[in-house]
């Protein structure tokens, strides 16, 4: 076989016979060692809009239109519950007794109910189940009415909702304002892929809220208005949760912002955090958190 080369001429032979040497005495100590990983390919994701940062240290993974504003549908419920949870002297098994007033609100905007009863005195810890598993939009008023300042629910919604958008200012969320405490939006609630995770980070930081999150089902014994007592199941709508790490975080739909989820995950001492917003259905929504977690995973590996 070596006549069959003898033809290569100068320094193309000479180059070709040292790398065959070379890989020679290489195989023949044993010393060859893998060869480098091939790079991650970059997914594509089918929603308009999507971030991933790297949790340790805050390194951007993948950015799709990352400061675009976008509806953000119940995924508002993230900032709902980093606001009660950053209350002062916070006492998670005060009760609040569930008034006509939230009941009346889901029927007019054909909301997300957690399906309290009116009369019943259900806890603080409860009502963030029911508003971040269930995602009852009953369940936000109720907290919002509660941690809010005022002499009437709407005064008192309205200023909770003013501490949501202090809140986002303070954590450098630009490009993001809240008119609702629930996502049903009054015409300006708006904020971004990238937004979204600074909020999420602040909360995973808060053991209650890591705690609710990655739950899926919880059951409330709440006190009826005439003491007895009355269960409730809660599910949670976040059908990634437990899947290949994912730790939560929420869920969101609307008719005009489609599908939306807030999410984090961690797997192996790898942790990501992120989220997509405006896609065309649920099944979309699930492909493009899960082509965004592997990949996450992989780049950081």
């Amino acid at each position: 076989m070596i006549t069959a080369i003898t033809g290569i001429k100068g320094s193309r032979f000479r180059r070709a016979a040292a790398v065959t040497v070379t890989a020679g005495a290489v195989l023949a100590t044993g010393a060859l060692t893998a060869a480098p990983a091939q790079a991650v390919t970059t997914p594509t994701i089918t929603a308009k809009g999507g971030f991933l940062m790297n949790s340790a240290n805050g390194k951007t993974l993948f950015a799709k239109a990352a400061d675009t504003k976008r509806l953000t549908a119940s995924t508002t419920k993230v900032m709902t519950a980093k606001v009660v949870l950053s209350q002062s002297n916070l006492n998670l098994n005060a009760t609040v007794t569930i008034k006509k007033a939230y009941s009346d609100y889901i029927v007019a905007k054909g909301a997300s109910s957690a399906h309290l009863i009116v009369g019943d005195k259900v806890t603080v810890r409860q009502l963030l189940y029911g508003m971040m598993l269930e995602s009852g939009c009953d369940a936000a008023m109720a907290l919002a009415d509660k941690y809010g300042s005022g002499s009437t629910v709407s005064a008192r919604t309205k200023n909770f909702i003013a501490k949501m958008n202090t809140t986002a200012k303070s954590l450098g969320m630009t490009k993001t304002h809240f008119d609702s405490f629930d996502g049903n939006s009054n015409g300006n609630n708006y904020s971004t892929p990238r937004d979204l995770t600074k909020v999420a980070v602040s909360a995973m930081k808060l053991s209650t809220f890591k705690t609710v999150v990655k739950t899926k089902s919880y059951t409330a014994k709440t006190t009826t208005k005439t003491g007895s007592k009355r269960n409730t199941t809660w599910s949670n709508t976040n059908t990634l949760l437990g899947w290949n790490g994912t730790l939560g975080i929420k869920t969101g739909s609307g008719t005009e912002a489609h599908y939306c989820l807030v999410f984090a995950a961690t797997k192996n001492g790898e942790s990501v955090i992120g989220a997509v917003m405006t896609a065309a259905n649920a099944t979309n929504r699930t492909a493009d958190v899960k082509k965004l977690i592997t990949y996450g995973y992989a780049k950081i590996s």
